[in-house]
């Protein structure tokens, strides 16, 4: 039976919508609505009051430097104000975010709460955040688009579409996150790749399907499971994308105990993740020393009240294990259980949401977060135990740090 996990975690919440008070700091202003309301929400709100003053200074550059910011000044001039303002905070949790990038309709729908008043006229007719696309997500490595994710079961993954392929055109034009696909659900387009470098390009046919972020996130958790045998030993296999979906822990609970991964001998289980949020103690599916129990009524038919995975257990993280994902990870590997990949993003604060004037989301740091007695993992992460780096560019879907937690796995069951 594994270890308890320890107390501390079950402190605070990844994902914080309430509201906090302000600190009432006095900067001057632009005369840029977007601009003056980014300063005004960070001096309000931001979690740490002694990095204000460097903030101060950081705002106090943009409107006394060579090229002072305006009420008149450009949108690419507000943009890089408004990014070099808060990357003077140092800190996770805190960036803003526009309607050109998928990051945007995800964090929509993960803080929806927070900007419920504006969804319906953001999100039309209904208030659901949703978007065209094809279930891909990019990186810029040397200044190229490589894919960096493909959710399980999206129509990118049906097409073949893999990790570490470089995007070249869509439908003959520049790869755009969401211009590409924009008015486009229920047709395919041809998305251009090249999959080894300095090979010739080929071309993948997709269809574009309208995308709920949260829901997504759940089909890619459920369509990720799988079983390998090796060597007469089931391994399982499960990503976690995010904890902020609703259903996304039960599905992981229900493939466990009554699913595909109820007979495996042991479970690889994925951190790598593109958000953290969720119950800080989440890791207690796999930690947790409370027993099974389900409730039986009288037809017959059970319903699972709480599960427990008793069998051995390795995790992979990365630079993508952030948030709640590397509480998560921080409680198992305080638990023993072996960590494989790099080091976690280092990005544990508490964020809320804030709809600025063109409708782009601030994402702004309101709390601390510290672990048991004053352990804070901001700035450090989580490394682990089997360090194993992954090169993204023309990877042809190879996935070295899923293999070598296979490995470890069977090493694990190998030893009984």
């Amino acid at each position: 039976m594994h270890a308890k996990m320890p107390g501390g975690l079950l402190a605070g919440f990844l994902l914080l919508l309430v509201p906090t008070q302000g600190f009432g700091l006095d900067l001057p202003r632009s005369g840029h609505p977007i601009f003056d309301r980014v300063v005004t929400l960070v001096a309000d709100n931001f979690h740490d009051p002694s990095a204000l003053d460097g903030f101060g200074a950081a705002v106090r550059q943009e409107l006394d430097g060579g090229d002072p910011l305006n009420a008149k000044s450009t949108e690419p001039r507000v943009d890089a104000a408004i990014e070099r303002i808060l990357a003077s905070l140092d800190a996770s949790h805190t960036a803003r975010f526009t309607q050109d990038s998928i990051a945007y309709y995800e964090l929509a729908d993960i803080f929806r709460y927070a900007i419920r008043h504006d969804m319906k006229r953001l999100f039309p007719p209904d208030g659901r955040a949703s978007y065209a696309g094809v279930g891909m997500v990019t990186r810029m490595e040397n200044g190229l688009p490589f894919v960096s994710d493909v959710y399980d079961g999206s129509p990118a993954d049906k097409a073949g579409i893999r990790v570490g392929d470089e995007v070249l055109s869509v439908d003959g034009a520049p790869y755009r996150e969401i211009e590409s696909f924009r008015d486009r659900t229920g047709q395919k387009v041809e998305i251009r790749l090249r999959r080894i470098a300095g090979a010739q390009p080929f071309t993948a046919s997709v269809a574009v399907e309208r995308l709920r972020p949260l829901p997504t996130f759940e089909k890619a958790i459920e369509n990720s499971v799988s079983v390998n045998e090796s060597d007469g030993r089931r391994i399982g296999y499960l990503r976690l994308w995010t904890l902020s979906s609703p259903d996304g822990l039960d599905i992981a609970a229900r493939e466990l105990a009554t699913g595909r991964l109820k007979d495996a001998d042991g479970v690889v289980v994925d951190l790598r993740g593109r958000w953290g949020g969720g119950p800080p103690d989440a890791a207690e599916l796999f930690v947790g020393d409370t027993p099974n129990f389900r409730l039986i009524s009288r037809s017959g038919k059970d319903m699972l009240a709480n599960v427990r995975w008793r069998r051995p257990v390795v995790a992979i993280i990365d630079e993508g294990s952030r948030s709640g994902l590397e509480l998560f990870a921080y409680a198992l590997k305080a638990n023993g259980i072996p960590l494989v990949g790099t080091r976690t993003a280092g990005a544990l604060l508490a964020g809320r949401a804030y709809l600025l004037p063109d409708d782009s989301i601030l994402e702004l740091a309101v709390s601390d977060a510290v672990i048991d007695d004053g352990v804070r993992l901001e700035g450090r992460g989580v490394e682990p135990d089997v360090t194993v780096p992954f090169a993204l560019p023309y990877a042809d879907g190879r996935d070295p740090q899923r293999e070598a937690a296979m490995e470890e796995m069977r090493r694990i069951l190998a030893k009984g």
